[in-house]
Formats: structure tokens, C-alpha cells, sequence
């Protein structure tokens, strides 16, 4: 079974640097793939997910909270498209936060942040692990995704919508 492993936090602002192509490099019997630069891999090899998450901690130079996924989970969240539907205005964009571990949301959707006003991040809906929404392109909204967290209730790491397609792809 394939895996999709998402790195929290890293190669963002200048903190938790590292190269993921060599990470792939050194971990080309587990099957991986990098997709950007952001901690994102597909692991198509056999293995556990208890092999993935101490193979790729071990070769970190730095701590961090590892998402990892079945690649069955992935694939049916990408094939409900629940972005299909949605008219994305121009200066938006379009996300995927994905919790450590399942968890009911401890709110109601759509949930704005701000609560009031003009709204930078919208989080839309939630699907299993998966809590979609988009964002304005503007510095103020980096201080909403702070919050992210706490409202959802888990520990959780955010990606574009297109790197989820990437990652459907290589899946595929």
C-alpha cells in the first residue's frame, strides 16, 4: 500500500531547512517520491508506517510532526473535488490542512478569519483528516493559518490544492 507523508513546519521562512532530494536519495529503498519542496512525499514502497515515520526522523537534523496517510484515504478525499464546485475569485487561494490524527472539528462551516469583517482564511469543509478552505493572498492572512490548530482542535499541516493534485498523480 502507498503512503503520502506530509512534514510539518519545515523549509518555510528559514526554519527546518532541509533538502528533500536527498532525503529521497537516501531513502530510495522505501519507493519515495518528493513533491516540492515543502515535506511532501509519496512512499510507494511496502512498508509500515511505523518503517516510514523512524526512517524519515532519523535522517532529520531537527524534530517535527509527520503526517503520514494511506494512499486509499488520499484518493477518495481527491475524488469528492471539493473544489469543483467553487467559484475561486482572482487573489485566492485554495487549501488543504490536514489533521495529525481524525478528529471531530470543534466548529461549524464555513468559519471565517477573521470571525467578522473581511475575511483572509475560509475554512469551507471537512472531510475525514482533510479541512479545505482558501485564502486571501495577503501577508495578514499567514497570522490566521497560526491559529489554525487551535480551532480545529488537532495538530495539523497545510498544503495549496495543487499540491494535492501532484500528489493524486503520482498516486495514480
Amino acid at each position: 500500500m502507498a503512503f503520502v507523508v506530509l512534514l510539518k513546519g519545515v523549509n518555510i521562512g528559514g526554519h527546518r531547512i532541509f533538502r528533500p532530494r536527498t532525503l529521497v536519495q537516501e531513502l530510495k529503498n522505501l519507493n519515495i517520491v518528493s513533491i516540492g519542496a515543502t515535506g511532501t512525499f509519496v512512499v510507494r514502497g511496502a512498508v509500515t508506517r511505523a518503517k516510514i515515520r523512524a526512517e524519515i526522523a532519523r535522517r532529520l537534523p531537527f524534530k517535527t510532526e509527520i503526517i503520514i496517510i494511506g494512499a486509499r484515504e488520499v484518493l477518495s478525499f481527491m475524488e469528492s473535488n471539493p473544489f469543483t464546485n467553487r467559484k475561486v475569485p482572482p487573489g485566492m487561494v485554495c487549501f488543504v490542512s490536514v489533521t495529525a490524527r481524525r478528529r471531530k472539528p470543534l466548529l461549524q462551516f464555513p468559519y471565517n478569519l477573521p470571525p467578522s469583517g473581511r475575511w483572509s482564511v475560509q475554512l469551507l469543509s471537512c472531510q475525514g483528516r482533510f479541512v479545505t478552505g482558501m485564502y486571501r493572498r495577503e501577508m495578514k492572512s499567514i497570522r490566521y493559518f497560526g491559529q489554525l490548530e487551535r480551532i480545529i482542535g488537532a495538530p495539523i499541516t497545510t498544503r495549496n490544492w495543487n499540491t494535492f493534485l501532484s500528489i493524486g498523480q503520482k498516486l495514480r
